[in-house]
């Protein structure tokens, strides 16, 4: 079974734990009846933000939907042991972000780490959830609309901000950008 297809039985199986029709858990997350359907159906595996809001609506954290197994602590990941788990989909078009989580397994977390490679995109569609993001660039240059301001970050740059605002993060130019991302979503 593929992650996509994990994640949606997943967020099916939740959904019918608590009664909720497809239609009252699009309303209760913000997210599109289409989309919850293509996820459960396991079709696409969405962006972390959509993901977000999902397991929000369904009173889980993100790890919830993300882990397949769990590992005693200290947690490592080898730089050669690294798997992409997600490559956004949007609108039937492949995304441009591709996330490789660095907490799957961790019981108990409270953060979501991720390396995160980033290809250009010409859409900058702005989001927002609960929690705050810190980001640090490794490679490329990095764009971040932020509410109404903009700012330009290169490898060596870290940002920390409120995720309720909403933002927008892309690599900025031709090139691709790689960073590490921390997202903090209070439970």
């Amino acid at each position: 079974m593929s992650s996509s297809e994990k994640l949606g039985t997943r967020i099916r199986t939740y959904r019918e734990r608590l009664g909720l029709d497809v239609e009252e858990l699009a309303k209760n997350s913000g997210v599109d009846t289409v989309l919850i359907e293509s996820i459960e159906k396991g079709d696409v595996y969405p962006a972390i933000n959509v993901l977000v809001k999902i397991a929000r609506a369904l009173g889980q954290r993100l790890g919830t939907f993300m882990d397949d197994q769990f590992v005693n602590d200290p947690l490592i990941v080898a730089h050669g042991d690294r798997q992409e788990e997600t490559s956004s989909v949007i609108g039937g078009v492949e995304g441009h972000y591709h996330y490789y989580p660095l907490g799957k397994g961790k019981t108990d977390r409270h953060m979501e780490p991720f390396f995160i490679k980033i290809d250009p995109c010409d859409g900058k569609t702005l989001s927002s959830h609960e929690g705050e993001e810190f980001i640090i660039v490794v490679s490329g240059e990095v764009e971040l609309i932020y509410g109404k301001a903009t700012y330009d970050l290169k490898a060596g740059d870290s940002m920390y901000y409120n995720s309720l605002v909403p933002h927008y993060l892309g690599a900025k130019g031709d090139s691709r950008a790689e960073i590490y991302a921390t997202l903090f979503m209070p439970f």
